[in-house]
């Protein structure tokens, strides 16, 4: 078995794209082998900024021998079918054989063919890959017509240490590459992926990129022991800043004290987007350290003087502009500027900013009387949510709107819950983010939310397949948490109402879309989620939740799985009855018509199945319901045991099969228990 050793030298990969570009190369290096029959063990591949590699193990030198049989027509069939079939194999009549069959005498070819040696595929295969590589962003440079992600370098291409002689748009493989851009100059020639990683080592580049991040990690960790410093945690920033070098040196560089009335948040965004740099919190204070490390791409000769000065000196300039913008932004208050956001365009159909607060203000005052929130506040706080778009620092670093609105809320004097909801009322944007959880917060998050949601689907602009430009599944994901992360008993339906939902838009078939997406991840099945749904006016996620939960843990018994079975099993006959006889079976048992005593007890079991669970869903006591559901079990069990449904007498069969139906709506009482997977 052999061994394939790939590199693809360039100028610099973007750090953004190294990851996806190994992940490419080996899916579309091991898809090609495949799609040849060839098999191998392992396939890894890696990402420098200046290089691509991947290893394959366990190769066959060639490709198995392939024979196939091809039936063609009878022996004695029109020449010219004979000849169309001789044609397609390339064979003549003398090199086919004949095959006796049950329905007469057949032509048969026997095609064999020689694999071919692994190194002869894998020469096809790496140009056609590198042509076609799906870098997001490529280019062509001098008179070539490749393109790729920066102008190619050089092509390592070897089976074992055997070079594979390829060539792409003029670079030819060997089995020389290169070393560090300034601190290993000159060619270095491998034999296989161990001595390719062992000598590029050696000459100041580190293949992986998580040995990358570990040197930088390890070496933050040493500084900060040193300066009493805690890390930033930012594994984003990590993976990217490991993207730019291959071999990293952390150098530690000081911020001046002028910016550091800055608010915090500012400053590191502005340290992370422009300068790729990371930052440290004082652990006494928990505030932002004056201290950044870069990361270097050499060991200098003057051990990092230069090129600290250097960064220090670029970063005071941009922290100038960060601090102009926060100065020039308290010039004015929050509230002065709501005026301009009439002229910002929310959407074409949905009107400004604006007309988008005014109607976010109005629904977290009625909101928050629903929660039990200070009315006015959340009023307050969402009329200032959306000013902060028309300031200085959010117009640059705009990751930072809502947050800049509540320190300058906090400037202007508003009140602390207010300038809280202003901060806040974005959250949660995602799965990872924190969710609200003070009243006033989550009167106006959730207004915000909300208004979206019916505003884009009042003009029918929702989410298609993969598509969803406004992010309204992340807007329903947050109402969904807001509301059950702080078990609010509210009805979904009416405050979509309230907030001007059309007639039927479709919006809580969306909300339960996205309840399923929501619960998948705490283990919770979907048909659950939309056996309870299909029961319908069911608004408040809090109920539907407890309900869910009551059922999950009821289908996790041997009383649910048969309860299940006795449904599926119920609702089959009657169906099937009901279409022989176009006749539906719904309706009240006859109690007197009852002849069996298995009949009778499960008559009446029914009825008091159907109190209790009536009862205990009234009082929201799910699981006591279900518990009602499950004394059915032995009662129906012995009905299907003993009983004859399909009886002679009409008037008889006919009972019997109302009394099957009714086991259904029983059940329906606590969920639809036809939606349910098993």
């Amino acid at each position: 078995m052999a061994e394939l050793l790939l590199e693809i030298l360039s100028e610099e990969i973007p750090a953004r794209m190294q990851l996806r570009a190994a992940d490419d190369l080996a899916r579309l290096m091991g898809d090609a082998l495949k799609k040849e029959g060839l098999a191998f063990d392992r396939c890894q591949a890696f990402a420098t900024p200046r290089r691509l590699a991947l290893v394959i193990d366990g190769l066959p030198t060639a490709q198995p021998d392939i024979r196939e049989e091809r039936k063609g027509p009878r022996v004695d069939a029109p020449e010219k079918a004979i000849d169309g079939f001789l044609g397609s194999v390339g064979l003549s009549r003398d090199q086919v054989v004949e095959m006796e069959t049950k329905k007469g005498t057949f032509l048969m070819a026997v095609i064999e063919k020689a694999g071919r040696p692994t190194a002869d595929v894998i020469a096809d295969i790496v140009p056609e890959i590198i042509r076609s590589f799906p870098w997001p962003k490529s280019q062509r440079w001098g008179s070539g017509t490749l393109n790729w992600v920066r102008p190619l370098q050089g092509i390592v291409c070897l089976l074992d240490d055997t070079v594979i002689d390829l060539e792409v748009d003029g670079t030819h493989s060997g089995n020389a590459t290169l070393g560090h851009r300034f601190m290993a100059l000159g060619d270095i020639t491998v034999s296989g992926f161990d001595d390719l990683e062992a000598k590029l080592n050696a000459s100041k580049v580190i293949l992986r990129t998580a040995d990358r991040k570990q040197m930088i990690a390890d070496a933050i960790a040493s500084e900060c022991a040193t300066r009493g410093l805690d890390p930033i945690e930012d594994d984003g920033l990590l993976t990217e800043v490991a993207g730019l070098v291959e071999w990293p040196v952390v150098l530690m560089g000081s911020i001046d004290q002028a910016f550091m009335d800055v608010p915090e948040e500012a400053l590191i965004s502005a340290i992370k987007k422009h300068q790729k740099y990371l930052t440290f919190r004082d652990p006494k204070t928990g505030k932002l350290a004056p201290y950044f490390a870069v990361v270097a791409n050499l060991e200098a000769s003057d051990g990092g003087a230069a090129i600290v000065d250097g960064n220090e000196r670029v970063l005071r300039a941009r922290l100038a502009d960060t601090k102009f913008f926060w100065d020039q932004d308290l010039k004015n208050t929050l509230e002065s500027r709501v005026g301009a956001l009439d002229s910002i365009v929310f959407h074409a159909k949905l009107g400004t900013v604006g007309d988008k607060i005014r109607r976010v203000a109005g629904l977290a005052g009625y909101i928050a009387e629903l929660i039990g929130a200070d009315a006015p506040k959340a009023s307050r706080a969402a009329s200032l949510a959306k000013a902060d778009l028309t300031t200085g620092m959010v117009g640059e670093f705009a990751d930072l709107q809502g947050l800049m609105g509540q320190y300058y809320a906090v400037q202007d004097g508003e009140d602390a819950a207010v300038a809280a909801a202003i901060g806040d009322h974005y959250k949660p944007q995602g799965p990872g983010d924190s969710c609200p959880s003070a009243p006033e917060t989550v009167a106006v998050a959730l207004a915000d939310k909300i208004d979206t949601l019916v505003g884009f689907f009042n003009i029918d602009e929702r989410p298609t397949g993969s598509k969803d430009p406004f992010a309204l599944r992340r807007a329903a994901l947050g109402v969904i948490r807001l509301v059950l992360e702080n078990n609010l008993r509210i009805d979904l339906p009416s405050l979509l109402e309230k907030a001007g939902a059309d007639g039927d838009v479709g919006l809580m078939g969306f909300f339960a879309d996205r309840l399923k997406v929501h619960l998948r991840e705490q283990r919770v099945r979907h048909d659950l989620v939309s056996a309870v749904f299909a029961l319908g006016g069911e608004g408040d996620l809090v109920r539907l939740m407890a309900r869910v939960n009551a059922l999950q843990g009821f289908m996790e018994t041997d009383a649910g799985a048969d309860m299940l079975a006795a449904y599926r099993r119920a609702a089959n006959i009657v169906r099937i009855e009901e279409k022989k006889s176009e006749t539906s079976f719904d309706g009240s048992v006859e109690e007197a018509a009852l002849k069996q005593d298995e009949e009778k007890t499960l008559f009446a079991e029914l009825g008091k199945a159907v109190g209790a669970s009536s009862k205990a869903v009234g009082q929201e006591a799910y699981a006591d319901a279900m518990a009602a559901i499950a004394t059915l079990r032995g009662p129906v069990d012995a009905f299907f045991d003993k009983v004859t449904v399909n009886a002679d007498d009409p008037a008889l069969r006919k009972n019997r099969l109302k009394l099957l139906s009714s086991i259904g709506s029983t059940l329906d009482q606590v969920a639809d228990f036809s939606v349910i997977e098993g």
